[in-house]
């Protein structure tokens, strides 16, 4: 073998163990990029930056799982992390919907951060998450839900009652106790199921209605329901995740809190444009009086959580304890700024 040749074999043989070397990752996400998936986005740049590119994340827009299974799809290995709702399948992830019960006192995207991430840090949660084969990597912080619908604002009570309102989790079962009727049509199927009169009014975060087309229909958004908000955590496949280096996994944990931040600046911007989208889309800005909210959260808050947490109790899981975690998780947030 001459020295050429040499040289040739081993530069292949060190091409290859660099390749081998190398982790993808495939991440499962749905409709297109927008402010909910910024933070994906940021961590996998940071990732790949801080391993020199030895560590990917390919980002699919529903190319790998439909968004109501993307837990199942972590769960059998078909990708390595996903983005979900909780409310889409609360019987799998039950310990993390006492996040969506309705009128916790979450004002601000900092504190649904805190407490998102105190929920996640509990046994319980990582115990149940394990059983899907899925570890909680960070959450997808979102403000606090309001309607946009068409015809006649719903800005009392009264006008909610038969009102066919897209809403999951505890927000939907805070608009039943008031007499409307919710239906749990994803994201995606929500523009269409408002065009086709299916529904008469949708509850989103501000992204979602630019994202998913629903603020193109709507006459009027409400812009201080704020019944509550779903919760969204991205999670990894745990054998994905303990098959990673140190020197990998170090680089995905360390990248979650920049991730964090980065996607709350983002979320930021979108915020303070929100009064310019409503004024250029001719959309109505709704306010509900001070009696008709208090007579909302009354109705429609407390009994719900005091439900769910008897039905956390009867499947002898410590909801009270996770309530009152979120509570003291806020306290504690609030106390700090």
């Amino acid at each position: 073998m001459t020295m050429m040749t040499k040289v040739c074999v081993s530069a292949l043989a060190l091409s290859i163990a660099s390749e081998a070397a190398a982790t993808e990752w495939n991440v499962s996400v749905w409709g297109k990029r927008r402010a909910f998936t910024e933070h994906i986005h940021k961590l996998a740049d940071l990732v790949a930056e801080k391993t020199n590119g030895e560590f990917t994340m390919n980002v699919s827009y529903g190319g790998l799982s439909k968004n109501t299974e993307n837990l199942d799809g972590i769960s059998i290995g078909a990708f390595e992390m996903a983005q979900f709702c909780a409310g889409y399948h609360p019987d799998k992830n039950r310990a993390i919907t006492v996040l969506e019960l309705p009128f916790l006192g979450v004002n601000t995207l900092d504190e649904e951060v805190a407490v998102s991430n105190a929920v996640y840090a509990h046994p319980a949660v990582a115990e149940e998450m394990a059983q899907w084969s899925a570890r909680m990597l960070m959450t997808s912080p979102m403000p606090q839900y309001n309607l946009v619908g068409t015809g006649e604002p719903r800005d009392t009570l009264e006008k909610m009652d038969g009102m066919r309102v897209r809403a999951t989790g505890g927000i939907g079962k805070a608009f039943e106790a008031v007499g409307a009727v919710p239906t749990s049509v994803t994201s995606s199927e929500a523009y269409q199921a408002m065009e086709s009169g299916v529904v008469d009014t949708v509850a989103f975060a501000q992204h979602a209605h630019l994202s998913f087309g629903t603020i193109n229909e709507a006459d009027w958004w409400t812009a201080n329901l704020n019944p509550g908000t779903v919760n969204c955590p991205v999670v990894v496949n745990i054998d994905a995740y303990d098959a990673l280096s140190d020197a990998e996994r170090e680089a995905l944990e360390s990248s979650v809190p920049e991730a964090i931040d980065y996607y709350l600046s983002n979320y930021g911007e979108l915020l303070k444009k929100w009064d310019d989208v409503l004024a250029e889309k001719s959309v109505e800005k709704v306010m509900i009086s001070d009696e008709e909210l208090a007579k909302f959260e009354e109705i429609g808050g407390k009994p719900i959580q005091d439900a769910w947490l008897a039905d956390m109790s009867a499947q002898g899981l410590p909801g009270q304890e996770l309530l009152d975690l979120v509570r003291s998780t806020l306290k504690a947030q609030r106390g700090t700024n």
